[in-house]
């Protein structure tokens, strides 16, 4: 495993984070790491895209990164952002605000592109959101993932991780930090997204690219789980419009 150094370039307010936080997973936490061979992709920049289980769950894959050499730049909600103290520890680590349906959305690709070229490491929930799924399988996802890497041109590394919401469960604020327990993460090989980048950038091309990516992530959480995904995904989207429909 390779460890990252406490470099300067990472900002005060990420350090401070690191310092806090480090200590605390060691002593609540076990984890259990594979795949981090594939986040090495020769020193450029990368995306990894993963499934999202809980509020906890950053956490979790920041560790992961960030003591294999890929310090984290997280795509979150702008809300985040407005939290007292929280939002500024986050603005000033350098993650990177989500604004969702406005006209400053495209801002956050604009900057997730930027961090991946300068050969940071971007993380993105294709989602856009924890799970809804019953059995916590991932949504079927959005397409901003697809045009942070297609118009970067960074690889985009599917990861999976399990166990965060044995500690914090989907949308519940109740912490169970006690026993113990194992925070199951693994990361793949890039999505082949080779044949899409010199297609046009529209819907068919970003809804190809999103398959494929949330497809990756999938089948690792399969093999973490040691079970199969439901055969066809939440899609929290088409489930909205369905209830508008038939709303009385």
């Amino acid at each position: 495993m390779r460890r990252v150094r406490h470099d300067k370039k990472l900002g005060a307010f990420y350090l401070l984070a690191i310092v806090v936080l480090r200590p605390f997973l060691a002593i609540f936490t076990r984890h259990s790491w594979s795949g981090q061979e594939n986040l090495d992709q020769g020193g450029q920049g990368i995306v990894v895209a993963s499934n999202h289980l809980s509020w906890f769950d950053p956490l979790v894959v920041s560790q992961y990164l960030y003591l294999n050499g890929r310090p984290p730049r997280f795509l979150a909600k702008e809300s985040l952002f407005r939290i007292p103290l929280v939002g500024r520890v986050i603005r000033g680590a350098g993650q990177i605000p989500v604004y969702r349906e406005s006209r400053e959305a495209v801002a956050s690709v604009r900057a997730a592109v930027a961090a991946a070229g300068r050969g940071e490491c971007v993380v993105v929930y294709p989602e856009g959101t924890i799970t809804r799924d019953p059995r916590l399988w991932p949504m079927a996802g959005r397409t901003g993932v697809a045009r942070i890497a297609l118009v970067s041109g960074a690889p985009v590394v599917p990861l999976a991780h399990w166990g965060a919401q044995q500690i914090m469960w989907p949308y519940r604020k109740q912490f169970r930090l006690l026993p113990v327990k194992r925070m199951q993460v693994r990361a793949g090989r890039p999505v082949d997204l080779d044949d899409l980048r010199d297609r046009p950038m529209d819907a068919e091309t970003l809804r190809i690219a999103t398959g494929r990516i949330v497809a990756a992530i999938t089948a690792l959480l399969e093999e973490i789980r040691g079970e199969s995904a439901p055969p066809v995904r939440l899609d929290r989207a088409a489930l909205r419009r369905q209830q508008g429909d038939t709303a009385p």
